[in-house]
């Protein structure tokens, strides 16, 4: 009776065998061996990549398949090998990046330079801006051959009626000439607070918007991709037609991250100032201590009054997703100190502040919550605020950059 021929070792491959695919798939050559010796095939899964910066292969599961030699199976099988490739996981994301041209407005170009500094994937692309003697739009397109057949981004800034319409015949324009998708990157909804009705006769403006950018035409890879952060009201999403695919951001996890930073970090409560931003944000800050206010009506006056939660020696931070004249959260601020806040801080994604209204909030250096805020953030969604408020405490501007690059990656 011929003897059963041993079991054969197996020694983890060098990395120059490392080839992983898109699709994060591992594969080991066969080894040779000299005839009437044995062989084998080893079937190998990759089950995850498990460091940010070092690409870790694990292959959990290897099979012998080589049918004649099933007796080897289960030794075979219960091997676990890891092997470390020391290559850059930043490196291999940018190779397998979608390479995108990104277009600009003359108000969005330092928010444009910083998004395509946080990937080689993105390529900035100018548009020359100009005007007739009339005021009307003189708008060139240069090399408009030169982006066919690629992925193509616009990052739009409608901060007045009349920058509006001098970038939507852009907006329009881009998908036509031949380019694999367009994306408009939009990231503040300028007229997300007109969205409903109250009496015969009020117009919409939210629903206007949105029917002027669902017309947008298509381009070779289909609809428009519409990147909007923290529009003002969610239901505001079926306003858009078919032609167009909103994708709904929000600038909060840049707050968390702030918010990680602070030398008092757990001490934090978040204040909303009513309860529609409380049914906005709640879920994304429910880790944080809740305080919710509301406006209730005295006589002919509405006052604001904390509905609930506890402010006495917390820093507070109130977060909303805009705003205009600052009245609210003002009086946000004063009943918060007034229960003992020690420090009292504001965030909204959009700092509109028209007419300069961001010179009512004042920098606290401590000890007067009552009057002033220890940090007012915002972001970058507002440029022509960005510039007024750069470097005035108690504002500081977290940029959108980074998640939009990502989102131009979806």
């Amino acid at each position: 009776m011929a003897a059963t021929p041993p079991a054969p070792s197996f020694s983890p491959p060098s990395n120059k065998f490392l080839k992983p695919n898109s699709s994060h798939s591992l594969f080991l050559p066969k080894p040779v061996k000299p005839k009437n010796r044995y062989c084998f095939n080893l079937n190998c899964e990759v089950k995850s990549f498990n460091n940010h910066n070092i690409r870790t292969f694990t292959i959990e599961h290897i099979s012998n398949m080589n049918k004649d030699n099933s007796t080897h199976n289960n030794n075979t099988s219960s091997s676990l090998v890891s092997v470390s490739a020391a290559t850059s996981a930043s490196q291999f994301h940018t190779k397998n990046a979608k390479k995108v041209v990104l277009f600009y407005c003359t108000e969005t170009k330092s928010l444009a330079e910083k998004i395509a500094a946080e990937t080689d994937a993105i390529e900035l692309r100018t548009i020359s801006w100009g005007k007739f003697p009339d005021g009307f739009p003189n708008i060139f397109i240069p090399n408009a051959q030169g982006i066919r057949g690629q992925h193509v981004a616009f990052l739009a800034s409608f901060s007045s009626p009349a920058v509006i319409f001098e970038q939507i015949p852009v907006i329009y324009a881009l998908p036509k000439l031949f380019v694999a998708s367009f994306s408009l990157v939009l990231p503040f909804f300028p007229t997300g607070t007109s969205e409903r009705m109250e009496d015969e006769g009020d117009v919409a403006t939210a629903f206007t918007l949105a029917r002027l950018l669902s017309n947008i035409p298509i381009s070779r890879g289909g609809p428009t991709s519409l990147v909007i952060f923290d529009i003002h009201a969610l239901q505001e999403r079926f306003y858009f037609g078919d032609n167009i695919l909103p994708c709904f951001e929000s600038g909060i996890p840049l707050l968390k991250r702030r918010l990680q930073d602070l030398p008092d970090s757990d001490n934090i409560s978040i204040a909303f100032p009513d309860d529609g931003a409380w049914k906005r944000f709640h879920m994304q800050l429910q880790h944080f201590p809740t305080i919710v206010c509301a406006k209730v009506r005295e006589g002919d006056q509405r006052i604001v009054r904390i509905k609930e939660g506890e402010p006495k020696g917390r820093h507070v931070v109130i977060v909303d997703d805009l705003v205009q004249s600052g009245g609210t959260l003002i009086e946000c601020q004063k009943v918060l100190a007034s229960h003992g806040a020690a420090k009292i801080s504001a965030y909204v994604t959009h700092g509109i502040f028209p007419n300069k209204s961001w010179t009512r909030f004042g920098h606290d250096n401590g000890g007067h919550p009552e009057t002033a805020f220890t940090y007012f953030w915002i972001t970058d969604s507002c440029p022509l605020t960005v510039k007024e408020v750069m470097n005035k405490p108690p504002f500081e501007v977290l940029s959108l950059a980074s998640s939009i690059s990502t989102s131009l990656q979806i």
